[in-house]
């Protein structure tokens, strides 16, 4: 079996790596699992929360996105990030620049956050064509005070945070933005490449939780919103209900999207937020999000029947949701 670029499939998780995990400890509390983007270990009084992911479909910002991306996993548990490790891996022969650069990157978004950079490693690579770097976050937490993307409930709206595809937009109008400026107005790319603004879900997530009815959480990387929500639903054993209508796409998106033919809704899509919401939170929280800033929109609800995953489209009708076979900007990337 040759594989896509991204992700690889959940059934090569489950028969391969989830049969290959060690030594099973009791301090383990929450381990790997489809939909889940963290572990949680017990320590004393306190619960650890960890994440890992690579950046690796991106060359600018990528330092900068290696301490986003990884912060917002450990916000979807509803715990503030604290510590990051990094493993950054550079092109043979990459100029030592580079790597003044990714760490710049690094420290600011750290510093934004209040994330201390505590260790790592550094090399250059053989047979690397672009850099890639790898985070570690770690967040703290009172014991049992966090939530996880296996805890919605049937019946829990789902709420998206911001719109669809938007780091895939700013990744693509920052590395293809000669190949775009050909076809698209030259304001639209510019006001794309600051897409990048947007990527954290720390203050959203951590705003939600606080207020309650939060039953779980979950910011849809690779597999875009479509694939974010089949995570929540694997990771919860439930069916879902979506409507496109609901799904905001901005017009940068929307455009880029076009220009490439790829599904904005299969587009990576960090700093959009999922939550899955008791109904009667609804309002309350949408409107604590609008306060501070974040758009926020019922976008579909949980069902009881597992198999039923269904987005109902603008023109009425209704069409079961599956898997993308790979992240739409790769997609784009290879043209």
């Amino acid at each position: 079996m040759r594989l896509s670029p991204g992700k690889i499939p959940i059934e090569l998780l489950n028969k391969i790596i989830f049969q290959n995990l060690g030594l099973k400890r009791s301090e383990v509390v929450v381990g790997p699992k489809v939909g889940i983007d963290g572990a949680v270990i017990d320590t004393g009084d306190k619960s650890i929360i960890i994440s890992m992911d690579p950046i690796t479909g991106a060359n600018e910002n990528i330092g900068w996105l290696a301490v986003n991306i990884n912060a917002n996993d450990i916000a979807t548990f509803g715990v503030e990030p604290s510590f990051i490790f990094s493993c950054i891996l550079l092109p043979e022969k990459a100029e030592s620049n580079l790597i003044k650069i990714i760490s710049s990157q690094m420290d600011r978004a750290a510093k934004e956050l209040g994330i201390a950079i505590v260790g790592g490693h550094c090399e250059s690579t053989l047979g690397l064509a672009n850099p890639i770097v790898v985070g570690c976050v770690l967040g703290f937490t009172d014991k049992k005070k966090y939530i996880t993307a296996e805890g919605a409930k049937s019946g829990d709206k789902i709420i998206l945070t911001k719109s669809a595809g938007i780091e895939g937009t700013a990744i693509l109008a920052n590395d293809k933005e000669e190949k775009l400026m050909k076809s698209i107005s030259n304001r639209m790319v510019q006001e794309a490449k600051k897409f990048y603004k947007e990527i954290s879900i720390v203050k959203e997530a951590l705003t939600a939780y606080k207020i309650g009815g939060v039953h779980a959480m979950h910011d849809p990387t690779e597999g875009g919103i479509i694939g974010g929500i089949l995570e929540l639903a694997d990771a919860s054993k439930l069916g879902v209900r979506i409507y496109e209508n609901k799904i905001l796409i901005k017009s940068e998106t929307a455009e880029i999207c076009k220009y490439f033919q790829i599904d904005p809704l299969r587009l990576i899509s960090s700093g959009a937020l999922l939550l899955s919401v008791k109904p009667k939170q609804v309002s309350h929280i949408i409107e604590e999000l609008n306060k501070i800033g974040i758009p926020a929109k019922v976008i579909g609800e949980f069902l009881e029947n597992i198999n039923q995953r269904v987005i109902v489209l603008k023109n009425g009708k209704t069409e079961d949701l599956s898997y993308p076979e790979s992240d739409h900007i790769w997609k784009a990337l290879k043209s």
